[in-house]
């Protein structure tokens, strides 16, 4: 996909060529028709006004629950529930009908498009308001998760990116809330299944709508809040220390390794297991991967990963000695359904990886490669559950972590240096910083130096080679 700041260079580049008589007229204009070099300050106009047009939508939604607000009491009850459903429709049947507007009225869209933000911000005004007025009393985060539910109705419908973030981040936000009112007291809430299953729940629920709407900025929120709610719901570090009988080794072993393992052999065609054809293996890219959605998912596989060994690379985590209240395991009970199914799901994707081990790329030109993830995998699959039954000697783990993180560092930066990609550079340098333990800090921030003046030196081999 050609970005708007390659069609800005290219501008500015053919402009040039022009200028100094490299390229003919006919020649440039090709390049301007091609990729559309014209519309460039138009564009930078229409994502202007759709900016101003979402946060117009948002204060006039503000406005309006203010304005409600504050009349509330002095109307009848049959005249507020009129006045909250013809709000919310007639918002969002006006909405409808401007975004539907052919693309040569730009403005209408945009127009219409916010008032749909502004529908579905309605939508979470109305559901508490109705809520008030009939004394259905709740918690907070059911609501949160109703009014994400509504919005995602929304989004499905329309197969808008917007909305689909908007219910992401409502789901979320409910989440955690709602993940914190178990954590500290028991409820009967009819949404304690949702929360104990949001890792599947949200698997179900929005990762085909980040297909249909072909947003990566949803599709990794989503791995995101996936990740993040399989490691709490299990709870691995409630009651942590050696040889804690309620909360066993393989389960922080799951709750960690899982994430990263189901990442990064994540593929839409993970339940596809039809043989590849004779034109499928004449391709000139065999490894090449079909999804585009993959590469966001190993990238957020090595960030949990270099997050992961970080943490526990700390010698007073490992020599802490936790206490649990005895109901952590009755917690993790039905939450543990998640875990074997989409430990189901991961074993799949690994298998159909090593019956195509050159196409899957288990030992490439990369040095983060799928075969080093998994035996990086298996050890720290291995650390905690050796760790937390009280088989482990002391100061193995840690090392075992700082170990893994600084090879993890190391492949980065080749990586980097080898392929030019500066953010794989900057990660693994990144990583390189953050291990500032006091007896090798001068001899980390010497190599990291040296890091920097390696990069420096083949970005400018490079340049040299582009330019001959």
């Amino acid at each position: 996909m050609v970005t708007e700041t390659f069609r800005r260079q290219l501008r500015h580049e053919s402009e040039q060529w022009w200028t100094e008589g490299l390229i003919t007229s006919e020649f440039y204009q090709t390049l301007v028709d091609r990729y559309q070099l014209d519309a460039l300050e138009r564009d930078a106009s229409n994502r202007f006004v759709a900016i101003l047009m979402g946060l117009g939508g948002i204060l006039l939604g503000l406005g309006i629950i203010t304005f409600v607000a504050a009349n509330w009491q002095d109307w009848t009850r049959s005249f507020r529930v009129i006045l909250l459903l013809s709000l919310f429709i007639s918002v969002n049947v006006t909405g409808f009908f401007l975004w539907r507007r052919p693309a040569h009225k730009p403005g209408l869209q945009k127009l219409g498009h916010g008032l749909l933000l502004l529908g579905a911000l309605i939508l979470g005004a109305n559901l508490a308001l109705l809520s008030q007025m009939f004394h259905q009393s709740g918690n907070f985060y059911e609501l949160l998760l109703v009014w994400s539910l509504g919005v995602l109705a929304m989004a499905c419908s329309l197969r808008l990116t917007s909305l689909g973030i908007m219910s992401l981040l409502l789901m979320g936000w409910g989440y955690f809330a709602g993940w914190i009112v178990w954590s500290s007291a028991f409820s009967t809430s009819p949404w304690q299944g949702f929360i104990q299953h949001m890792p599947l729940a949200v698997s179900v629920l929005f990762i085909p709508l980040s297909y249909w709407c072909r947003s990566r900025v949803l599709f990794g929120l989503s791995a995101i809040l996936i990740s993040v709610a399989i490691v709490f719901n299990l709870r691995p570090l409630t009651g942590w220390g050696y040889g804690n009988p309620l909360m066993p080794g393989w389960i922080a072993a799951i709750a960690f390794v899982l994430p990263p393992a189901l990442l990064w052999v994540y593929h839409r065609h993970i339940f596809t297991f039809r043989k590849p054809t004779t034109q499928r293996r004449s391709t000139p890219h065999p490894s090449r991967p079909i999804d585009p959605f993959q590469p966001i998912a190993r990238s957020l596989s090595l960030w949990f990963l270099s997050l992961l060994f970080y943490f526990f690379s700390f010698h007073w985590f490992w020599n802490t000695n936790g206490t649990n209240n005895g109901q952590s395991y009755e917690w993790i009970t039905v939450p543990l359904l998640d875990a074997i199914v989409l430990s189901l799901v991961a074993a799949i994707g690994w298998l159909k990886t090593a019956q195509h081990p050159r196409r899957s790329g288990w030992f490439q030109e990369k040095a983060v490669n799928t075969g080093v993830i998994a035996v990086v995998l298996v050890i720290t699959a291995a650390l905690f559950t050796t760790h937390l039954e009280g088989n482990g000697l002391p100061g193995v783990a840690p090392l075992g972590f700082n170990i893994m993180l600084f090879g993890l560092a190391i492949a980065l930066i080749r990586d980097g240096l080898a392929l030019t990609s500066r953010s794989t550079f900057w990660g693994g340098d990144g990583l390189t910083r953050c291990q500032h333990h006091e007896p090798n800090a001068g001899i980390q921030h010497g190599f990291a130096a040296e890091i920097d003046r390696l990069y420096s030196v083949r970005s400018r081999c490079n340049h040299r080679r582009t330019l001959v």
